[in-house]
């Protein structure tokens, strides 16, 4: 194929709920054009998408993964995306740069959280949407059941263009609800049909869903909407077709596509479909953006004469190749060699080399057009979410959203002298996924990595080791208690006094404590009167309480939420220094804390689960065994939304156990509330447990 033209090419991104099927379907698109030779198999390891160790280790797709195929004078650009909710990040990415979302649906088990989630994404960023229903070769795939949920959950524009014959193990033809024609195709090969006439059984069901989808794609144009009534409810097929394909594109209709990927069963009517009725990129969404500097919002339109515009929204670190960044080209077109503006960093970067990528296979471009996929190599200083423009125009593209973490652990080197590497690892690993998040917890003196789900962070510990040499520990991070008071001291007093030859030491002070409400952290009060303490040692006094406030005397956890007032004390005239007071108001407000009613508190998280109905009783059940309190619950179809508030230190594992007991179908969302007073039998061994931390530190 000679150099492309945007309006031939169509950007894909397939997405699902796991086991649904994506990635046999990217591999029999791939082989039934002809970009393959063999079809791979997810059990030997050999599809182009999933190529990583752990990928073909676990038998799921762990990353996106990019391909590309030629077919019929178009260029497809697909991204075949994970549908394992730990690695949810690259779904999102994925979306944010392709033109059609390829929902794929599993027959056997209708509409899933998954499902849910990537339509999500797909409204989000303002894609069409194409359902796939998938699996309709297994004996229990129930198509119509799925079309009826579809409908519950999307709306009366979901529109069937195509249904199965013989559903089932028999699986062999699909009837074409547009051309009225059926379509047998022969199993296993390269997808392979003869069309026929629709059987008499089964026309009054064909003519019924055409019916349905000549009135879906009517409502939707005025102009078709007066011919439907003047042709008495009906239209032509070429009235059909624009319609159709003018309805998708303004994301006003959801067709559905029926396949078995693993048969090649209508996967060539599928490809069919996306170049007949699916935007290029010069009809899809426009993007956004705002102006490097004043940050005035702009639309970014896709013109093939424009200025470049390049969006990063991935990065892959490959061995003896280095830091790629993958690319969609907004506008303009791009070639190699040619610098441009990185306008997050305010950095020049030379595209070197550009490719075009096929999983982990790469072939070089000269240049690359507005709306194609590419990806280049070696650049210094750009990465997910980066920007690369001509130097005269200055634009940013707004940015991908990324989901908050939902389990965190902490790790320790195994080896002495790693923390180093360990950071470096931590770093390019955060840049490759920015769903993975570290940080170094000075309260807790633990490196704390946080991402989806412990799979997600099992891969990541996985990657560390492979990729730099790092082994690691895993272990349970602390929880960040606090400390405070329920109690009011009118009076405590603490006399430093101390003579060793010389100068002595002397400070004296009386301090009042009280509690606060919560969140409102902590407030000192200078109520000396009269100069029992000169005014110059009462920085000192407040030094000395906010140093012991870092450790508190309850459990080594930080004091919150305690007003101070120093209202008394004494002081020598030779004796008394800003370190004196200092300890004296240290010590003092220890005294005091311990004397008025201290108590722990701990951090609480709202949680939001999403599940089938069917487990509610169990999911609730097990919220209630951590501590958490049900504060409301709302219905999505026939998924039910619990919400809770959970302790966190009852959340470790969580998303582990939620996909135990929904067999992989729930899902939770978790963000912090606030902090809350620890149950006394909890509070004991908590302090119990820090004591002998202590002396064990100690010793």
């Amino acid at each position: 194929m000679g150099t492309i033209n945007s309006k031939q090419i169509r950007n894909l991104v397939i997405a699902g709920h796991g086991g649904s099927g994506k990635t046999i379907l990217a591999e029999s698109i791939l082989y039934c054009t002809g970009t393959t030779t063999r079809f791979g198999r997810i059990e030997e390891g050999t599809t182009v998408s999933d190529y990583s160790k752990d990928e073909i280790a676990r038998q799921i797709s762990i990353n996106s993964s990019v391909l590309c195929l030629n077919v019929n004078n178009h260029k497809l650009n697909i991204i075949d995306t994970p549908g394992y909710t730990d690695f949810t990040g690259s779904v999102k990415s994925a979306m944010r740069v392709m033109d059609t979302a390829l929902i794929v649906v599993n027959s056997v088990e209708g509409v899933e959280v998954g499902t849910e989630i990537t339509v999500g994404y797909a409204k989000e960023y303002g894609i069409e949407t194409v359902f796939v229903v998938n699996k309709i070769d297994y004996e229990n795939s129930k198509f119509d059941n799925t079309i009826s949920q579809l409908k519950e959950y999307y709306g009366n524009h979901v529109a069937v263009v195509q249904f199965p014959v013989n559903e089932g193990l028999n699986f062999d033809s699909i009837v074409d609800v547009i051309k009225m024609k059926m379509l047998k195709f022969s199993r296993d090969t390269k997808s392979e049909y003869t069309e026929e006439d629709i059987p008499d059984d089964l026309k009054d069901k064909a003519q019924q869903l055409h019916q349905e989808l000549v009135e879906i794609v009517a409502e939707e144009d005025e102009e078709l909407m007066n011919k439907f009534f003047e042709a008495g409810g009906s239209l032509s097929e070429e009235d059909l077709v624009h319609g159709l394909s003018k309805g998708i594109k303004e994301k006003l209709i959801f067709p559905v596509i029926c396949t078995s990927a693993i048969h090649n069963i209508g996967t060539s009517t599928l490809i069919d479909f996306v170049i007949n009725y699916c935007p290029n990129p010069l009809d899809s969404a426009i993007f956004s953006g705002t102006k490097t500097g004043n940050g005035e919002l702009v639309e970014i339109k896709p013109t093939t004469t424009g200025e470049p515009i390049l969006f990063v929204f991935k990065t892959l670190s490959e061995p003896h190749v280095g830091e790629m960044s993958f690319f969609r080209v907004l506008s303009g077109s791009a070639t190699a060699g040619m610098d441009l503006q990185n306008q997050n960093r305010n950095k020049i970067e030379r595209l070197t080399q550009i490719f075009q990528m096929n999983g982990k296979n790469r072939k070089e471009l000269t240049e690359i057009v507005t709306g194609d996929i590419g990806a280049v190599v070696k650049l210094k200083d750009t990465h997910v979410n980066n920007t690369l423009t001509g130097r005269s125009f200055n634009v940013s593209v707004d940015e991908i959203v990324f989901p908050d973490p939902l389990v965190s652990s902490a790790l320790t080197p195994k080896a002495k002298g790693d923390e180093d590497k360990i950071a470096a690892g931590l770093s390019h690993l955060h840049e490759e996924d920015p769903t993975f998040l570290f940080t170094y917890n000075p309260e807790l003196g633990q490196t704390i990595i946080s991402g989806q789900g412990e799979l997600h962070l099992t891969v990541i510990i996985n990657r560390l080791k492979e990729k730099y040499g790092v082994d690691v520990n895993v272990v349970e991070p602390k929880i960040p208690y606090r400390e405070t008071i329920k109690g009011k001291i009118e009076s405590v007093e603490y006399k430093h006094k101390k003579q060793s030859g010389g100068h002595g030491q002397y400070g004296h002070v009386f301090l009042r404590l009280e509690p606060m409400k919560r969140g409102q952290g902590f407030e000192f009060i200078d109520e000396i009167v009269g100069g029992v303490i000169p005014g110059k040692f009462i920085p000192a006094v407040e030094k000395g309480v906010r140093e012991a406030m870092v450790k508190g005397p309850l459990a080594s956890y930080p004091v919150v939420d305690v007003k101070v007032a120093c209202h008394y004390g004494s002081y020598h005239d030779v004796d008394s220094s800003e370190m004196a007071f200092k300890i004296a108001g240290a010590q003092a407000f220890k005294k005091g804390f311990l004397e008025a009613k201290p108590i722990l508190l701990e951090p609480i998280y709202e949680i939001q689960v999403t599940v089938p109905e069917e487990f509610m009783g169990d999911v609730m059940g097990d919220i209630s065994s951590r501590r958490g309190k049900i504060s409301g619950m709302d219905s999505n179809g026939k998924l039910q939304v619990i919400k809770a508030t959970v302790p966190l230190a009852d959340l470790h594992n969580y998303a582990t156990k939620l996909r135990s007991i929904t067999q992989g179908r729930g899902i939770f969302k978790r963000k912090f509330s606030h902090y809350e007073e620890v149950p006394k039998e909890v509070e004991t061994k908590i302090i119990a447990e820090a004591q002998k931390e202590k002396e064990a530190a100690a010793a």
